[in-house]
């Protein structure tokens, strides 16, 4: 039978129907914390700092660490960033955790993220493209971080499955109105304001979105371990194809960004 009930957020003893949330907003803090005691400002980290701690710059990320596509999931620009970050987490993880499952949970997380990570490599790159025919400030590449590219990943999932008719035994009936409210409003605040990297708000909803619609189908049709499988399977071959597509767009832009990525390392004393 179909739970109505609103979900327990609330329940202080619940905490083992959602602990990987609860472990994944631990180790965000407990980064944070770790990097207050070593030196980094809480409320307005330097770029050498963020940088150290694992941040997306794309020259680096892409000529040297691509690693940086998920360790920047770990960093936040101060308290206030981190505080957005966790409290949307445990909204929409909460939910997320209970009706994906853990492991499928978990990887459509990752996946998001990285998916997040890899589109603000794209726009880094074309604006890069833009850059070598008309030198403009504000096209040069920003350092990136956070994990709201994750975090809009959960969202787009659960938005999915809320447009979608309830399944049998859907644990929660998923309220259509105001998740697609909540993700609109994300999404144009990340066009209008600045400081934003909309694009990975983009990349790591598609990316949930689209696990969401294929563990949906998995739940329909009886096949869920397969569609878990093939979920995750699709999400890890297309962050792979689309970081091989992104090196492949570099040849154009090397030197410009081995130019950047020498200057940024001189003035950081990296």
């Amino acid at each position: 039978m179909t739970d109505l009930r609103p979900p327990q957020m609330n329940r202080k003893l619940d905490l083992y129907s959602w602990w990987i949330t609860a472990v994944l907003i631990m180790i965000n803090v407990g980064l944070f914390v770790w990097q207050i005691m070593h030196g980094v400002d809480a409320s307005n980290p330097t770029t050498a700092d963020a940088i150290y701690w694992g941040a997306d710059f794309a020259p680096l990320t892409y000529l040297e660490q691509p690693a940086r596509l998920f360790t920047s999931m770990f960093f936040h620009f101060g308290l206030i960033h981190l505080m957005l970050n966790m409290w949307a987490l445990y909204v929409f993880g909460n939910i997320a955790e209970q009706l994906l499952g853990r492991g499928y949970y978990l990887g459509l997380y990752i996946l998001a993220g990285l998916a997040g990570s890899l589109l603000s490599g794209y726009i880094t790159i074309r604006d890069s493209y833009a850059l070598l025919e008309n030198f403009d400030p504000s096209l040069l590449p920003h350092v990136g971080a956070g994990a709201s590219g994750a975090v809009m990943g959960l969202g787009g999932a659960l938005t999915i499955l809320a447009i979608l008719p309830a399944l049998p035994r859907q644990r929660f009936i998923l309220d259509k109105k105001a998740l697609l409210i909540i993700m609109a409003i994300n999404l144009a605040f990340g066009f209008m304001a600045t400081g934003i990297n909309n694009a990975a708000h983009i990349g790591g909803m598609l990316m949930g979105a689209l696990l969401a619609l294929i563990w949906y189908v998995g739940q329909r049709f009886a096949v869920s371990t397969v569609a878990k499988l093939v979920g995750l399977a699709t999400g890890g071959v297309l962050c792979y194809l689309a970081y091989q597509y992104c090196l492949s767009l570099l040849a154009p832009i090397l030197e410009l960004w081995q130019h950047i990525l020498m200057q940024m390392k001189s003035q950081l004393n990296l």
